[in-house]
């Protein structure tokens, strides 16, 4: 007989659903991938940046961001700020307070794409032009405010050069000549060299002009009335061997003393034609910044038009660059958005919420502290957030990164680094930040971009942090388990090692992988933060797939794809050992490392080479560079098929004899009944690949005698599911259907005691149902099974408290899911039911999908990019995303001598609120087309 829900129940269960559930794609965190310009406004002090796929963002003071897109995916090849009134392209709208970034309109140069393609941009200084300089020689003027091409004012190539009226041979130097032209243009040509100019720039008094050119050098013309009366300077700076071309030159005075003088290349090509460096001159000091990555460009920040500069900002390729030019030795500035999320690859995630205020200052405490951060446009309308957030990164270098993820930006807290406790294939003397002393080029090494891991077996790959106790857990890819504690000095220790063979002796299996890591025998002296006392070594050193912490037993759980393991980090003892290995499962011998270990060695080697050599080595290096991509991408996706790929098929059970049945997908603790509904226990539960639950019964001795009496556990329940679908999460619900609370919570006063009166209920989460079994006799009360023709397979889920927006006092817990189609849904407790879907990730972006975490407030990251994290939110109540305000500048008056002036060039303002709207534009040139947005 079928049952029918009243119409008003289901009315206000909908409404209630609108006021606890909203999706939304809030903030992108970390830096730009494949930047491709960059632009800056002096008045404004905003930076923004393009991108090969048509991104434009726009950043100010820290939690003042903006983003658009374009229609077309073009890269964006320049941008430019100017000032005018009433632009109608694009603009930063107010709304509700608040500034809004719009496209509303485009201006496109007509004509062939060999005539037509912008190649240089200048901003009138009038506000009201725009020139704009193309491939073919012609300069197209373009009227601002109507956005209007001005034919009557073009500049064509044939009025610039119609015909030659006179040729001179210089007197001195036999191959040059000077080629007059009919309109008065003079042109110097070598007729050797043939050497092309690079770019070109004034002297702020306007009597010099400064050339660069594609052999390294650059000339300094004085400029005297209407004519080029003579070449002031020529040099090329890292000669007399052939040098690279000078991409870019800027020269700005200071008040007292030397001017000082940047520009991009002009190494010399044989020894140093691979570096990346940009040269500041200011005096006798002369340094070559020698970056990571290929440079986009550069600009220099200055505190007002007649000021000294103040800071160095530099877009290369895979992270912003700021270097202090006020501060004796010009230190780094630390980005507080735009960090490289992948200075080395991102391995795993782990989110914390809520942080206790004494926790969140030591770990302050123990990371750099920042100088003040030069670009600070615009204002932060965003309410402090409510609590203290924690994004944790594991990376390949074994680093740990803390992040604070309370609000738009995500800013670095703190670095760990667990490399220290192992002996490892890096070279000790391969130290390349810095030059030798008298080198030549004065290489100075800047950026934190180095994505090649001396040894890949240091990857980070679960972390755990309990936020009470401040204990961490770690653990990576050679089956290494660390466990730390904060200590806010600086401490020499030596790290206690225990061996666990997961196998437990059985024959007939042979470890075809990677070998383990050699832990350090001496002392060893780490800085102050979380520092290592223990660290468990699994054998077979496999990587380690699932791992939990309760700070309050002292207990760490990890399992492999051979079986688990419980250790107790007090009496550093192993508790219980248990081998999870299927007999005819040989593929869960073979590491996924060791079919790319080989050939990573031989990279890293040759990647010293390359870094040492002073030969240039250059497409060797892109080869090499492209390899090893190609090895981390194999490596990923082996990982990804053993535990991660999504699978498109229908229910059906799977055989026992599946690849990887054994490896173990989760561990949970938690006090609850297993022997009888009237005593309640510590208890371990583990749930395997091939849909298997164990529940181990633990025995922990009273306080006064945890030091002496060992921990026990003992085998109380093993639940097979009929599909055997992998598990995915275990959840134990008390007796009103709330997830039971966190390790030391109820003890610091910040949840409630669960409720021990009631029945407790088991959630199984499995990649293709949910099941609820009733404790302690483990029969099955209900169960939603998630739609499988499709190919939906569970693949990440998340416990989430869901506030509602319309009265504070009332809330859900929720299960948050992840499918490998990309949706997200939500699932109420304790019944089980669909409550919302929305989708998400692209299904064809598995590295997103697998790099999902979700919080306990209904939000979520994953990676769109090896650089960016998207965050969303589930939570109508809880939404993390920019709020910010541009008031544009007004300048203070206008003679013929201070007309308004494009930004880039030196112009006093002040901000006034008026009601006529002035705004100030960022121009974006996509190739053929040139976009405009207004601020």
């Amino acid at each position: 007989m079928k049952r029918f829900r009243r119409h008003g129940q289901e009315s206000q269960r909908d409404r209630l659903k609108q006021e606890l559930f909203a999706f939304n794609k809030t903030v992108e965190h970390g830096f730009p991938h494949q930047p491709s310009a960059l632009g800056y406004s002096p008045s404004l002090k905003l930076l923004a940046i393009g991108t090969r796929s048509g991104a434009i963002k726009l950043y100010g003071s820290p939690g003042v961001e903006f983003m658009g897109l374009h229609d077309e995916n073009a890269a964006v090849t320049q941008v430019h700020f100017m000032e005018y009134i009433f632009l109608h392209m694009w603009t930063l709208r107010g709304h509700n307070g608040l500034s809004e970034l719009l496209e509303i309109g485009r201006f496109t140069l007509t004509g062939p794409p060999g005539v037509t393609r912008v190649t240089a941009v200048l901003a009138h200084s009038s506000g009201e032009l725009l020139l704009l300089g193309t491939e073919g020689g012609h300069v197209f003027v373009v009227e601002v405010p109507g956005f209007r091409e001005l034919e009557e004012r073009n500049i064509s190539l044939d009025q610039v050069s119609k015909h030659v009226e006179a040729l001179q041979e210089n007197p001195v130097d036999p191959d040059q000549v000077i080629i007059g032209y009919g309109r008065g243009l003079m042109v110097i040509w070598d007729l050797e060299k043939k050497l092309q100019l690079e770019s070109v720039c004034w002297t702020e008094d306007g009597k010099y002009i400064l050339s660069s050119h594609s052999d390294g050098s650059y000339c300094r013309w004085m400029v005297g009335g209407q004519d080029m009366n003579e070449e002031e300077k020529s040099d090329i700076p890292y000669g007399h061997f052939p040098c690279k071309a000078i991409s870019k030159i800027v020269q700005l005075p200071t008040e007292e003393g030397p001017p000082f003088l940047l520009f991009s290349g002009g190494m010399p090509r044989a020894s140093y034609g691979d570096r990346h460096c940009i040269t500041v001159i200011h005096g006798k000091t002369h340094v070559a910044l020698d970056f990571t990555s290929r440079i986009i460009d550069f600009f220099v920040i200055r505190d007002g038009p007649q000021r000294d500069p103040s800071a160095l900002v530099v877009l290369v390729e895979e992270e912003l660059v700021v270097i202090d030019l006020q501060t004796e030795g010009w230190p780094i500035i630390q980005t507080p958005y735009l960090v490289p999320l992948h200075s080395s690859a991102i391995t795993c995630s782990h989110h914390v919420s809520t942080i206790p205020l004494k926790l969140w200052e030591r770990i302050l405490a123990a990371g750099k502290h920042q100088n003040p951060w030069p670009i600070t446009g615009g204002q932060n309308l965003a309410p402090d957030p409510p609590q203290r957030d924690l994004l944790l990164t594991g990376h390949e270098d074994g680093t740990v990164r803390f992040w604070d993820a309370s609000g738009v930006c995500l800013y670095p807290m703190y670095k760990l680094s667990t490399a220290g406790v192992f002996h490892t294939d890096a070279d000790p003397n391969d130290n390349m930040n810095q030059g030798t002393e008298g080198e030549w080029p004065p290489f100075r090494k800047v950026g934190c971009f180095d994505p090649y891991s001396d040894d890949p077996r240091l990857g980070i790959q679960k972390i755990h942090l309990c936020k009470y106790s401040g204990y961490l857990t770690v653990a990576g890819t050679a089956g290494q388990i660390l466990m730390l504690e904060l200590n806010d000095e600086a401490a020499e220790q030596t790290v206690e090692a225990k061996v666990v063979d997961l196998l437990q002796g059985q024959e007939g299996f042979r470890w075809k992988g990677h070998t383990q890591l050699d832990i350090q025998e001496d002392p060893v002296m780490f800085p102050a933060g979380f520092q290592p006392f223990a660290v468990v070594q699994c054998q077979p050193p496999a990587v380690v797939t699932a791992l939990t912490l309760h700070s309050e037993w002292k207990l760490i759980a990890f399992g492999t794809s051979h079986g688990f393991g419980l250790y107790d980090y007090q009496q550093k003892n192993s508790v219980l050992i248990k081998c999870t290995l299927n007999p005819s499962d040989q593929l869960a011998m073979e590491g996924p490392l060791s079919r790319v270990k080989s050939i990573k060695k031989s990279l890293r080697q040759s990647f010293r080479r390359i870094r040492r050599s002073r030969v240039s080595l250059r497409k060797q290096h892109v080869n090499t560079a492209t390899k090893l991509q190609e090895a981390n991408a194999r490596l990923e996706a082996e990982l990804a098929e053993m535990e991660l790929a999504p699978v498109q098929r229908k229910i059906e059970a799977r055989s026992s004899d599946d690849s990887f049945t054994g490896l173990v997908r989760t561990l949970y603790f938690a006090d609850t009944f297993l022997s009888d509904s009237s005593h309640n226990t510590p208890s371990l539960w583990a749930g395997t690949n091939g849909g298997c639950v164990f529940a181990y019964m633990l025995r922990l001795p009273s306080v006064e005698h945890r030091a002496d009496e060992p921990v026990t556990a003992q085998l109380s329940k093993e639940i097979q599911l009929m599909h055997r679908a992998p598990v995915v999460g275990i959840v134990v619900l008390d007796g009103h259907g709330a997830p039971l609370p966190e390790p030391l919570e109820v003890a610091h006063d910040l949840a409630r005691a669960p409720d021990m009166q009631g029945s407790h209920h088991l959630l199984v989460v499995s990649e293709e149902q949910f099941k609820v079994f009733t404790l302690p006799k483990v029969s099955a009360k209900m169960k939603l099974k998630l739609t499988a023709v499709d190919g939906s397979r569970v693949r990440r889920v998340g416990m989430a408290w869901f506030g509602s927006s319309r009265t504070e006092d009332y809330g859900e817990s929720g299960l948050l899911v992840l499918t490998n189609q990309g949706d997200v849904h939500v699932v109420s407790l304790p019944h089980v039911k669909m409550q919302v879907q929305y989708p998400c990730i692209r299904r064809e972006d598995v590295s997103g999908i697998a790099s999902c975490v979700f919080t306990k407030h209904g939000q979520g990251f994953y990676l769109i990019s090896p650089s960016e994290f998207e965050r969303f939110s589930l939570s109508t109540r809880c939404v993390v995303e920019p709020r910010c305000l541009v008031e544009a500048p007004l300048h203070s008056g206008c003679s013929n001598q201070h007309q308004s002036q494009p930004d880039g060039a030196s112009s006093t303002h002040r901000y006034i609120n008026l009601e006529v709207s002035l705004f100030s534009s960022c121009w974006c040139l996509l190739n053929t087309k040139v976009c405009c947005r207004a601020i």
